[in-house]
């Protein structure tokens, strides 16, 4: 016999999954899937608008994907800005905590991401502009709340490069890049997906396109990560919108930081003395001197105060490269510069997420979380039909 469905609730099937959501949710479609959960468009009956919603695959499973659902779900109840992702509605339709099995997050529906933007059309200087404005104030927010959007995941797993004995970063890392870069039809932009680490997305050529946007010091293990690995992505991002085509394509680990040292040049000793491998210092050490790059050659057409934001954010030391907060001041953004809406957010609270705590006190954390969200009512702006 089959379980009774809550009231208020009904069950559909997606993708051979078993939904259950409250009525005002209709017109469920899947637009996306992962590893860790399924996401369906919807509409909400309430409001007339069309709404994304996320259904976690299998949350409790382990202490790793309970700990994991809870982050995100705290992560996403504190994001209150126009430029990141947060959380309209977040239900389940199981009445009691022992049986509790799954939760539904519920957020705005944007339509695309710049991944898939970029591929469709050459994007116009004004376009890119706005894009990077808003990549940077959502990313000062962010960072203002003590949250670096590349470290976020849990976990860290790293492989040994035998070749050359460096430590390669590897495995469940979420990156900022084009496809956590969600667009709706006005050219509104949000930042996703900093609490789930998803499966590489492996391009037709075999290549790991993650790596492309990742600092070098996330890529050799080097240092300590500061929030300026996020201004590294945005600048790959955004040199790949002004020439349409990714500015690092490495076809391996090696062969992504030769590519970036042809551009930024060889690392100085004065940054070579701040490692902390011995490793990572004896390789740079082996390298073959190359001089950086005058980036105005790299890009002759493209206007000079555009080159002079990638000159700030693509320096293999990190303690030198500009700040969100810094880079929204520069000249290139004047345009579309509202300061009043470069807002800083509340301090986010790390300490519960990072407890070593048994399932069972995840999944009350969780259950808890969920029963005292007060529900967002979207305005019109906040949506993307």
């Amino acid at each position: 016999m089959s379980k009774r469905v809550r009231p208020g609730y009904y069950r559909q099937d997606v993708n051979k999954t078993s939904w259950e959501v409250p009525e005002r949710y209709r017109e469920l479609r899947q637009v996306g899937t992962g590893a860790y959960g399924t996401v369906c468009s919807a509409v909400d009956s309430r409001t007339g608008t069309k709404v994304a919603i996320k259904k976690l695959y299998r949350p409790f499973q382990s202490e790793l994907f309970a700990k994991r659902a809870y982050r995100e779900l705290r992560l996403l109840k504190h994001m209150k800005h126009e430029n990141v992702i947060g959380l309209f509605d977040v239900f389940t339709a199981d009445l009691s905590l022992d049986r509790f099995h799954d939760f539904y997050l519920v957020m705005p529906f944007m339509g695309t991401d710049l991944g898939k933007l970029m591929k469709l059309q050459r994007l116009s200087e004004e376009k890119i502009q706005y894009l990077v404005y808003q990549m940077l104030k959502g990313l000062k927010y962010i960072h203002s709340a003590g949250i670096i959007h590349r470290v976020s995941s849990l976990l860290y797993f790293h492989h040994v490069c035998v070749s050359s004995q460096l430590v390669f970063s590897h495995g469940n890392l979420q990156d900022l890049k084009p496809g956590n870069l969600a667009i709706n039809q006005d050219c509104e932009l949000k930042i996703l997906d900093f609490g789930l680490a998803r499966q590489a997305d492996i391009e037709m050529t075999g290549y790991v396109v993650t790596r492309w946007y990742r600092a070098p010091e996330v890529i050799l293990s080097w240092m300590h990560y500061t929030q300026t690995v996020d201004i590294w992505s945005v600048g790959c991002i955004m040199a790949e919108m002004l020439q349409a085509k990714p500015i690092f394509k490495g076809s391996d680990h090696l062969n992504q930081l030769t590519e970036i040292m042809k551009l930024t040049g060889t690392p100085t000793q004065e940054f070579a003395s701040k490692l902390e491998s011995d490793d990572a210092k004896g390789y740079v050490k082996s390298l073959q001197k190359v001089e950086k790059k005058d980036l105005q050659t790299v890009f002759p057409t493209t206007n000079p105060q555009a080159v002079s934001v990638l000159e700030r954010m693509l320096l293999l030391d990190p303690e030198s490269r500009v700040t969100a907060a810094e880079a929204l001041a520069m000249p290139y953004f004047s345009e579309f510069r509202e300061p009043e809406e470069e807002t800083a957010a509340q301090p986010y609270d790390h300490s519960s997420d990072n407890a070593d705590q048994p399932l069972d006190l995840w999944k009350r954390h969780t259950f808890t979380e969920i029963l005292t969200f007060k529900p967002v009512v979207p305005d019109s702006k906040e949506t993307a039909l």
